[in-house]
């Protein structure tokens, strides 16, 4: 199946957008022509020598990263670490890498949500939602035409959002121009739209609204939506003993050792998870009453932050996020059904234990 870079990169963010990634981040086409063909894509956790060498092995010219290989700026690229190395190696050899890191652990269906699945968690919550820029564009049509143009807004993204689909407000009027003889029945529509959509919103206004300038007013709304966010938090199909829990834990998170605080209860059934560094939503974790938080990266001093309230459990940060390959060729799978992307088979965890 023949397709370019750019084809793949716009389907990703339209389940994942840039715009949900944290200040912080840079998730995004990191080197690379979005304008190129693609052979094939590679997916990792870390793009690394190791991945571009396999990358070039198995004819990818697209690396799926999970992490930015590129954080900070870069004055100088001359190979002296690993970073530059990798950069150098993937533009001489024409590879583009991609990453999509917190974008995707904020949505629902993401990172945080296939640790939940892989546990057997029901009942699922994001942990701490995260406010979002939805946007309200109202517009005028003539009566005649405000189910095509309706269509074509929804088409483009407009009125789905958390719990509604296609969802729109219609007020019937009068409209009233001075280059027109006499009045109109018209229609006005107001729809919400997330931000990130506002450019395909107006191509679509434009391409079928009878006016070759349709008049239109768009507004900036603050919204939290319940299935944005990071962490997430769900229950255990029955109550479960800790110790057995965390046995099924490390198993299932090939985990080599789970660092954890003090059991608190014989079993356990709420559960809160928080793919990579997640010390940060220990208190939501608490909140939520859940018996256990798994997440990675908890220095010594915030274990006791726990206070006897919750469990933490630390699996590390590549084990926690390990299956976000499996989301992104489950993605990419149902868009483009004759393309394979490829699950790489490089191990990058710097850690290892003794």
């Amino acid at each position: 199946m023949s397709m370019k870079i750019k084809d793949i990169i716009q389907h990703l963010e339209t389940i994942a957008p840039l715009d949900y990634q944290e200040a912080y981040d840079n998730a995004g086409l990191l080197t690379g022509n979005l304008n190129d063909e693609c052979t094939n894509a590679l997916l990792c956790l870390d793009s690394t020598e190791e991945v571009v060498d396999e990358a070039i092995e198995k004819s990818c010219n697209l690396i799926i990263a999970h992490h930015p290989i590129i954080f900070s700026g870069l004055k100088k690229i001359t190979g002296k670490n690993y970073i530059e190395r990798t950069l150098i190696k993937a533009i001489k050899n024409d590879i583009a890498i991609y990453a999509i890191h917190t974008n995707l652990d904020n949505v629902f269906d993401g990172v945080n949500q296939k640790i939940a699945e892989k546990l057997g968690l029901s009942n699922r919550q994001v942990l701490i939602q995260r406010p979002q820029t939805t946007r309200k564009i109202s517009v005028s049509v003539p009566l005649a035409h405000a189910d095509s143009v309706r269509h074509a807004l929804t088409k483009a993204g407009a009125g789905t959002l958390v719990d509604y689909d296609e969802s729109s407000f219609s007020m019937l009027g009068v409209g009233i121009a001075a280059d027109q003889k006499g009045q109109q029945a018209s229609m006005k529509l107001d729809i919400l739209f997330p931000a990130h959509l506002q450019s395909q919103v107006l191509a679509a206004l434009r391409s079928s609204h009878p006016s070759p300038k349709p008049s239109y007013e768009i507004l900036s709304i603050q919204n939290t939506y319940s299935q944005i966010g990071a962490g997430m938090v769900g229950d255990l199909a029955e109550d479960t003993s800790t110790t057995e829990f965390l046995k099924h834990l490390k198993s299932t998170m090939k985990a080599d050792c789970i660092r954890h605080t003090r059991l608190l209860k014989k079993k356990v059934r709420r559960i809160a998870v928080c793919g990579g560094a997640g010390s940060f939503l220990l208190p939501q974790a608490i909140q939520a009453k859940a018996d256990i938080f798994i997440t990675a990266d908890f220095k010594y001093h915030q274990f006791f932050d726990a206070n006897e309230q919750i469990v933490i459990a630390d699996i590390g940060h590549y084990e926690s996020e390990q299956y976000t390959t499996e989301i992104l060729q489950s993605i990419l799978s149902q868009k483009f059904p004759n393309f394979a992307p490829i699950i790489s088979q490089i191990n990058t965890n710097p850690i290892k234990y003794l």
